[in-house]
């Protein structure tokens, strides 16, 4: 039987399954991931990327912070693909309880998942660091100033988008959830991520369901632990599994 076949049957007999993903999920719709050759961390800037977002680096130099921050990590128009599509329509069949996502796209939510888990949190969410008031991605960038940092126009204090920045631990009631989705699962089909960015990847260990399928074009330190490895791009797969028209 073939790795596809597998996976259908899988998914066919599970009524609680949960998708693990990462960047990989994303690069589909034109993001970059962090890792590979084309990815953020490979190219050059003033300052190394991890460094650049980082919350001291926000704090000291948030003009070359939100420089970095608008022209590599915000992607208005992009589209959710296949892999997105698929899992919100297993989550309209009542297959899919829930999404565990690195991303902070938001693309999920905009193909229609409903019960998203966004670890690392979303651009689409933005809040003043002074008064706490709340901004769309649309309004942040709106309110930018001449040095292109957005500022709140209720108190002109600087809006921060509600991403996790390096130095930033995890929200504990997103992990709670995360965690307690997976421990749930029958099924958990984790794709599109490396494996090495901690905790997130830790959460894994929670997972004593039936069935562990991992999706990845490239080899991860989990492979051996699954039931099924799929070496492939996720939107590829997750079109040959579930019909999307």
């Amino acid at each position: 039987m073939s790795d596809i076949q597998t996976l259908k049957d899988w998914i066919q007999e599970s009524d609680n399954i949960v998708f693990f993903g990462g960047a990989g999920v994303s690069t589909e719709s034109n993001i970059p991931d962090f890792r590979s050759d084309n990815g953020l961390y490979k190219k050059q800037y003033r300052y190394p990327a991890e460094q650049m977002i980082s919350h001291s680096f926000f704090v000291s130099n948030p003009k070359e912070f939100y420089e970095f921050y608008f022209n590599q990590m915000i992607f208005p128009d992009a589209k959710p693909n296949k892999a997105h599509l698929a899992l919100a329509k297993l989550e309209k069949m009542g297959k899919l309880k829930a999404v565990v996502t690195q991303n902070i796209d938001g693309l999920h939510q905009k193909a229609g998942s409903k019960n998203v888990f966004e670890l690392h949190g979303s651009v689409l969410k933005n809040t003043c660091v002074k008064c706490h008031s709340h901004y769309t991605l649309e309004e942040t960038m709106a309110s930018r100033n001449a040095d292109g940092i957005p500022v709140c126009p209720m108190c002109q204090g600087i809006i921060k988008p509600d991403v996790v920045l390096y130095e930033e631990g995890l929200d504990e009631a997103t992990i709670y959830g995360a965690v307690q989705a997976i421990e749930q699962a029958d099924l958990l089909i984790v794709g599109g991520t490396s494996l090495v960015v901690y905790p997130a990847a830790g959460l894994l260990q929670y997972f004593h369901g039936k069935h562990l399928v991992l999706i990845n074009r490239d080899a991860t330190s989990m492979d051996h632990q699954a039931d099924l490895v799929i070496h492939d791009s996720i939107g590829q797969v997750f079109s040959q599994v579930v019909d999307l028209d």
